[in-house]
Formats: structure tokens, sequence, C-alpha cells
């Protein structure tokens, strides 16, 4: 299971022998098994006494006009089964090693914001607010908080907790420094009007979806934590109750996560929501080599299967055969229209090889990503051409390539940095030193056209060495900025968040975004002016200018890109008639979008057709409703 806005290693799912599936404990130690209990623990944490008044004027708006887009034939039960390929390093939501691993984005989509997107108009819903207004400043929203909402353990959801979501992150104890960065120079207050009225402050005016977009923030349950020296440690395994349809149920460190739909959710009669969520239980085991993963998936196991991030062979080659001629199992290839995601080569700029500007136009000329797409992905991808590529409204540079793979341009730039010389093996050495670099990733799929790379490498002297790490100890790697080169993909927004990625505020820390530890005061200058500047025309121009310098800097050599997803799904598994929504980056997701069902019925059909010998129609779906590329 994926999800986007964050870091994430690209899974990887191939097939091999049952033979080769690992063994499992038959009983959990209880060292194991984490408490999952959610008593509500009223924490005497100081009621906010001063309430700001609002100001006079604001025009309060709503929006329940856009249609819906959930099948009203869903059906509730049922349980559905995924995987993910490590578990995770904690259940914390922020601190240390909250942020990395393939975990991350699961628990984040079982918080709710104030809005909502819909996913097809791109327009804001109501959500955790139900109605908001753009202050007179153009830098403050004002949200009228709905006083349905509750917490996981049945308190309330007030002005408290919005106004404690950023003391919270402020706080010396929570060992978060992106977060106190973000909260002090963007989030500069949240303002508690009324119980349930609060207003959010960004550093500067917006437009008014981008301001929307910014300050839709996630309330933080003030009665739940005890902000201590003690913190990080004390609430590593402890489930944090949560405003979305379902709450962690049970965890056995290693071997599963499950999660279990809420009978009296609070917004389960609210007009967007209806008719989703449908699973009552989900359960995310924890298969840390992808054959074996598949071979679950064959024998039904898993319910579905994503070969998004596979390479296209496999997908031509594996999701085929008896299971799916006999109609057992359905495929998908589902478009979409949304933010590429940023896949490439970050290169960290503070190893002394790679803060040489022509070290880094030499490696990007000497990655040959044409013959990687034509041959092992059989020109079902293209070349991503830069970071912020895709569905920015127009903040995407419209003229910005990647640098091609060019050995005679490769030479020039590797010459000009000094290394001149070849050894015996063609490696280029100086002063005793070969120009050698490592590529460290996170999944064994990559290995095959990490490997095409490393020998395309060679030909202009660079020795390139692929260091293929468990996914946990890749993004400890990735927090600590302790790689050379490292293959990652970015998540997305619906802006650039160039601050984040590429201010100098977040280089030469660990866990922050900007991994390539940009640091370039002119870059800085324009990033400060774009996240000053209110006007859309100055933004965009802004944006342009500043990609056409990261371009120059040469930190990312984007790999490639795909316009939409493939998965595979047992027939039980139902989705609506429309199948996906124009931002599908997963179909069968049940947590976070939604629109799936299990029919328990037709499992059991189709459990029985199988051992008799009963057929059905072979589905092979190609959706090409929002197809761009």
């Amino acid at each position: 299971m994926k999800r986007t806005f964050i870091v994430v290693a690209s899974l990887a799912l191939l097939s091999c022998s049952q033979e080769e599936a690992p063994e499992q404990p038959a009983v959990a130690s209880d060292a194991d098994v984490v408490d999952t209990s959610l008593e509500t623990r009223l924490v005497e944490n100081p009621p906010v006494d001063e309430s700001v008044p609002l100001p006079d004027g604001l025009e309060w708006v709503t929006n329940e006009d856009d249609p819906v887009f959930a099948s009203p034939e869903a059906q509730r039960g049922g349980t559905f089964t995924s995987y993910i390929t490590s578990f995770p390093l904690t259940l914390r939501m922020f601190g240390p090693d909250a942020n990395t691993g393939t975990f991350v984005s699961i628990k984040r989509s079982i918080h709710m914001a104030l809005l909502d997107l819909h996913p097809n108009t791109l327009r804001f819903l109501p959500s955790l607010a139900t109605h908001w207004a753009i202050g007179p400043s153009g830098n403050r929203v004002y949200y009228r908080l709905d006083q349905r909402a509750r917490w996981s353990d049945g308190v309330p959801v007030t002005a408290d907790d919005y106004v404690f979501s950023r003391e919270f992150r402020l706080s010396e104890y929570v060992l978060a420094p992106f977060w106190q960065n973000y909260f002090t120079n963007v989030i500069t207050d949240i303002a508690k009007h009324d119980d349930y009225t609060i207003s959010v402050e960004l550093n500067t005016a917006k437009p008014g979806d981008e301001l929307l977009y910014q300050t839709n923030l996630s309330p933080t349950p003030r009665h739940f934590h005890v902000l201590n020296e003690n913190w990080v440690e004390d609430y590593n395994w402890r489930v944090e109750p949560n405003t979305g349809p379902y709450q962690i149920s049970a965890v056995e460190k290693g071997r599963f996560i499950e999660f279990s739909r809420k009978d009296d959710w609070w917004a389960n009669d609210f007009k967007y929501y209806q008719n989703r969520f449908n699973v009552d239980t989900i359960r995310i085991d924890i298969i840390r080599d992808e054959n074996v993963a598949y071979e679950y998936f064959l024998r039904g196991e898993l319910d579905a299967f994503d070969f998004t991030s596979v390479v296209p062979s496999r997908w031509h080659e594996r999701a085929q055969g008896e299971p799916y001629d006999d109609g057992y199992i359905h495929k998908i290839q589902f478009y979409n229209d949304i933010p590429r995601e940023a896949r490439g080569l970050w290169l960290n700029m503070d190893d002394p090889m790679l803060a040489d500007q022509n070290i880094r136009y030499g490696l990007a000329h000497s990655i040959n990503m044409d013959q990687v797409l034509s041959t092992l992905f059989r020109g079902d991808y293209d070349r991503l051409r830069m970071h912020y590529e895709g569905f920015y409204w127009d903040y995407s540079h419209p003229d910005i390539q990647a640098r091609e793979f060019d050995l005679n341009v490769a030479d020039e730039y590797l010459d000009a940095a000094g290394w001149t010389q070849r050894g015996a093996d063609g490696i280029r050495v100086r002063d005793g030193q070969r120009l050698s670099l490592r590529i460290t990733y996170g999944t064994q799929e990559h290995s095959a056209w990490l490997v095409l790379v490393r020998e395309e490498a060679r030909k202009a002297g660079i020795e390139l060495e692929l260091q293929l790490l468990d996914p946990s100890a890749w993004g400890t790697q990735v927090g600590q900025k302790n790689f050379q080169i490292v293959l990652l993909t970015f998540g997305f927004g619906l802006t650039p968040g160039f601050w984040q990625a590429y201010h100098s505020d977040n280089a030469h820390v660990p866990n922050t975004n900007n991994i390539t530890n940009t640091d370039d005061p002119a870059l800085d200058a324009l990033i400060d002016e774009y996240e000053a500047a209110s006007e859309l025309d100055t933004r965009v121009r802004l944006s342009h200018q500043i990609q056409e310098m990261l371009h120059d800097i040469g930190g990312f050599i984007p790999a490639y890109k795909r316009g939409y997803v493939r998965e595979t799904y047992w027939r039980w598994v139902q989705m609506p008639e429309a199948r996906g929504v124009r931002t599908s980056t997963l179909i069968f997701d049940p947590i976070a979008m939604g629109l799936i069902w299990v029919d328990e019925d037709m499992r059991a059909d189709t459990v029985a057709a199988r051992a008799e010998g009963r057929t059905f129609e072979p589905v092979s779906i190609v959706d090409e409703t929002w197809r761009v590329d």
C-alpha cells in the first residue's frame, strides 16, 4: 500500500516459489504485542483560556455542490488483506523515525484535516470544518469546526486541539526539526476564537486555493499527550486516537498491523463519506520479500496486488496465467492526472565529490535512462523531465528537460573537474583516488535497471557501487542523510514545496526533506520571495526561475514517470463503475480513498469455483478517462 505526499521507497512485487515463505512464530511474545486499547486519558494540559474576537465582515463558505464519487452499490463489511515489506520503527506520527518506511502514509490516512479535497474537481470539501472564510489580510483562514467531531476514544475535537497541535510541533521534546521550523516560519499562528472556531495564519498572503491548502491542518489530541523528556520513548508504541473511520486495533511487531472500522464513526452519514471506507477489517501483513508476497496473493491470502512500481516486464510476464485466464483474478490499468512523482537519483552535495558541479553534470550525462526505458521498461514509461512535473496548475516549468546520456559531454565535465586519468579498468583516478560513487536504494526491484545504469556509467569512467538496504535501514539513511546518492521517490502536493526540499534552512541537518543539502544563498532568496508572494502571476514566475536554478545546480537526476496505476485483484474485490478518480494513485485502497468493498459471498463462490473447475470470463481493464500523458 502506497500513498503520496511523503518520501517513500518504491515497492517491488515479484514472484517466487511457495517454499520460500518465511516461517512465522506460532505465538507472539508479550513484548511483541502492542497494547491497542483506547482508554480515555485526560491529561492535565491546561485549557486555552484566551479567545480572540472574530473580525467583522467574514464571508463564510462551504461546498456541498460537487458530485459524489463513491458507489451507492458499495457493501459494508468483510476483511481486506494487504502487505508492506518492513515493520515500522514507531507508531508515532512525529519525532525520530516517524517519517520513514512504507507505513507512514497509511497511518497518516486515518487522521482527518480541516478540509477534504474532491478527487475529481479538486475543490475543497467540508471535513473537520463545516465552513471557512479568508480573512481580510489574505494570510489567515477562519474555520468553523464540526461540533460532532470525535476522537477515537469519544472525546470531542475542539479548538484547543488545534492550538495544542502547534504547541506540540514546536516542543523540544518531540524532536521534529522540520515541524519546528515549519510552525515557526510558515504557520505563524493558530488562534482560538471560541471552542469551535479557529483561525490559522500563514506567514504571507497566498491565492485562495493555496491559502486553504497550506492552512488545512490536522488536530492533535491534547488529552492524550504528555510532553516531557520521555515523550519519544513513552509514545513509541502507543496508539494515538484519531478522527478518521479506522483505528489501529491489533499489532504484533514484525508480523502485522490491523485496523478496524469504527461502528460509530462521527462522519458516517456525511455526503462525501457515504459509501466509502466500506471494509470492516484491514490487515497489513509484513512480508519482507516481494517474491513471497506475490505467492501469497496467488493463493488468495492477499486481496490485491500493486504492479505500479514493478518494472513493466513483471506486469507483462507475471500478471497472466491460469488465475487470470479463468477470471479469478482481474487486471486494471487506470490513468490518472496528478503531479508526477519525483523519482530519480538524489545527490548529497555535502559529499566532497558531489559538491563539485562538474561531477554532478558529468554523472547526469553518464546515466543512460533512454536505454533503460526502451529495453528493460519496454517503452511503457517516459523520462521524467524534472522535479515538479505534471499537474501543478501553472507552476511546473514547461521547457526544462533532463540531461541526456552523452559520453562526450560527460567527458568534458569530468575532465574539467580534474579527473582526466583512467586506471587499467577504465575508471577515472585522481591523486590515487577512484571516481567511485555509491547509490543507495531500498527495494530489489530496482536492481536490474540500476545494473544497466552502472555498466553504462563505466564508459564515462565512473564507478557506481549499488547498495541495496532493507527499507527500514534505507529510510534511516535517508533521514540521517548518510548517503552519497540515493534512489527515492518524492511525493507531491498541489504546489511545489521549494522551501522544505531546497532551502538552506533544511540543509545539513537530519530528518528534513532537503536531502540533497542544497545550500545556495541566491536560491534561498528566490524561495523566500516565492514564499512571500501573494499574487499568482508572481508566484508562477518565481517558480519557473527556481526550477531553472535547481536544474543548473544539478542535485537531482530524474529517472522515469508513468501516468497510470497497474493493479491485479481477486474478483471479490469490487470497485465503483467509474473505477477510480482523477487523483488515484492506488485503486484498491480501502483506508485512504476507500471506494472499494469486499463481497464475501463472491469470495466464497470464487474459492468453490476454483475447487470445482468452474471458470469466469477474464477481465483486463484499461481506463483512459483521465489520461493526459
